[in-house]
């Protein structure tokens, strides 16, 4: 195959447009392309008339090193890279190397869970998978019914449960990690796999929303299960065992809130950013863990006809560019980073506690993304070193105080407390919404939010949404509708990890992994990251048998 990147056409192009556009930029007759498929596409809308669609395609030739040759000079034309999975061991050999021990366990079934289970299940290793929630179904029960009729299970919610807090979200599926090893076509492949629609493949901006979502996990469970992984639902660790050498600790075997034990030596951690009572067991059991910086803001929603029109102008609507989204980042005088993050293009904002007595939002789309809100967080970034210094879990205590003062100001039965932008900005109380309708369930109260976060957040916040109109006209919109609190966006710790081994610094077996552990962020990267893990966890098994 061949790799020909950076093929421009316009956004309007007809199908039989892309064929001749290959045969023009190689200079090749119609009969020595023998076919091509599309490897990625994206789009340049700087020019809101004149949208480009961008091709990266693999093209098969008749005679693929004459064109090569002829085409050095053109560093877009190249051998197309080899992106298929390679297991770092075979079933047969890890079986040898793994005879007698324990099964791998597995903590979490998010993305990075459920990839790292999958690995391990295909190189015949068998894992045990545990869950403190319910399977998915049961879970997305429970959480439309805390939507619905604000009853919040604690074990099963947006945060907890099979499928992770990214099932109650757009189903986002790109990222910004560097992938030299082409993880993600992994984690991509597998979807489509499990039912996830062929285009996440190749579009720019993945994405599957949460009814596919639930589908696809139960379809990937049943194919670990065939391969000899083991599920245990509402199965919630309170204690790990681990056995003191004298060159640092050893995992052992893992503790079950119903006092069950199971053995173990390989343990991949894959708790997700929301699990605080795994992470004050951890630092109980002498598990290094290090507090690390996080943003809070608010969820911001603005029709999403708006959004459409600023960033496509007259091809808004168009079925190839679908609902329009925005990044946008504004470094505010008193030195705080104001920035967009996880925006939901035709969504919802969605109530996402996961403890009683404190609201949390968060956003959600469907596949369709046909919803009449934009949503994004609207965050500020924070820092141990500064916001919350002098212990390892003071993160975890700065969030419970913010989500508690949101659920008072929300009026003390789950609604969040909202506030309209123009309000915000000016520093007066909200009383009415505007053309602007909320979408967060079950409710929103009109209050004043700067009562929740800290005044330096405050202070950036509200210079950053009058920028923010530079960058996409009407932005600053009065009646759009800010809801609270955003906290989050990423795990308030890391336990950290050995960059060659990915075990943790002081307790060998134990693989920290995923959101939870400071190491993804987003379905995409932790499903990455699960990959990574589930080999390390191979590379361990293979490095002791050869002791």
């Amino acid at each position: 195959m061949l790799r020909i990147n950076e093929l421009k056409l316009p956004l309007h192009h007809a199908e039989a447009e892309l064929p001749a556009a290959i045969l023009q930029r190689l200079d090749i007759p119609a009969e020595d392309l023998l076919g091509f498929t599309v490897y990625k596409r994206s789009y340049d809308a700087r020019k809101k008339s004149a949208i480009v669609l961008i091709y990266a395609l693999n093209v098969e030739l008749r005679d693929e090193a004459a064109v090569l040759k002829r085409m050095h000079h053109d560093h877009h034309v190249m051998p197309a890279p080899d992106t298929g999975y390679k297991f770092v061991a075979t079933p047969e050999q890890l079986a040898a190397a793994h005879a007698g021990q324990p099964r791998p366990v597995v903590i979490g079934t998010g993305p990075c869970g459920l990839f790292a289970a999958l690995i391990l299940a295909q190189m015949g290793l068998r894992p045990i998978i545990l869950e403190r929630g319910k399977q998915v179904r049961d879970r997305t029960v429970d959480t439309f019914g805390f939507w619905r009729k604000r009853k919040l299970n604690p074990e099963s919610n947006v945060q907890f449960g099979e499928g992770g807090a990214g099932t109650f979200s757009d189903g986002k599926l790109y990222s910004q990690i560097k992938d030299p090893k082409h993880y993600g076509r992994k984690v991509l492949t597998e979807f489509v796999q499990a039912g996830a629609p062929e285009e996440i493949i190749y579009v720019s901006k993945p994405h599957i929303g949460t009814f596919r979502l639930v589908k696809m996990v139960e379809q990937m469970r049943a194919n670990i299960e065939a391969m000899g992984g083991e599920y245990h639902f509402e199965s919630k660790v309170v204690d790990l065992e681990i056995e003191q050498q004298a060159d640092g600790g050893q995992i052992r075997g893992v503790v079950l809130e119903n006092g069950q034990r199971i053995a173990t030596n390989h343990l991949v951690l894959a708790v997700g950013h929301s699990a605080r009572d795994t992470f004050e067991m951890l630092y109980n059991r002498g598990v290094y863990v290090e507090a690390k910086p996080f943003s809070i803001g608010f969820r911001v929603e603005h029709p999403q006809s708006l959004i459409d029109q600023c960033r496509f102008g007259p091809n808004a609507g168009h079925p190839i560019l679908g609902a329009a989204d925005y990044k946008l980042v504004h470094h505010a005088s008193n030195g705080r980073a104001v920035y967009s993050f996880c925006m939901c293009p035709g969504g919802t904002v969605v109530a996402a506690a996961s403890e009683p007595g404190r609201v949390v939002t968060n956003g959600m789309s469907q596949y369709s993304r046909n919803e009449r809100n934009a949503n994004s967080a609207i965050v500020v970034s924070i820092s141990p070193e500064v916001d919350y210094p002098g212990h390892p879990l003071a993160g975890i205590a700065f969030q419970r105080e913010l989500e508690a003062k949101a659920f008072q100001l929300g009026g003390a039965n789950y609604n969040a407390p909202g506030q309209l932008m123009g309000d915000f900005v000016a520093g007066r109380p909200s009383t009415a919404f505007g053309s602007v309708v909320p979408s967060f369930k079950p409710g929103v109260h009109l209050t004043d939010l700067a009562e929740i976060l800290p005044e330096f957040a405050v202070t950036a916040l509200r210079e950053a949404f009058p920028a923010f109109d530079k960058q996409i006209k009407g932005y600053f919109k009065q009646d759009a509708v800010l809801t609270g609190l955003e906290t989050r966006t990423s795990s308030p710790v890391r336990i950290k990890r050995r960059d060659d081994t990915l075990q943790s610094l002081n307790t060998r077996g134990l693989f920290p992994a995923g959101e939870g552990a400071g190491y993804a962020g987003g379905i995409l990267s932790a499903g990455v990251d699960g990959i990574k893990v589930a080999e390390a966890v191979a590379q361990s098994i293979l490095a002791g048998a050869a002791k």
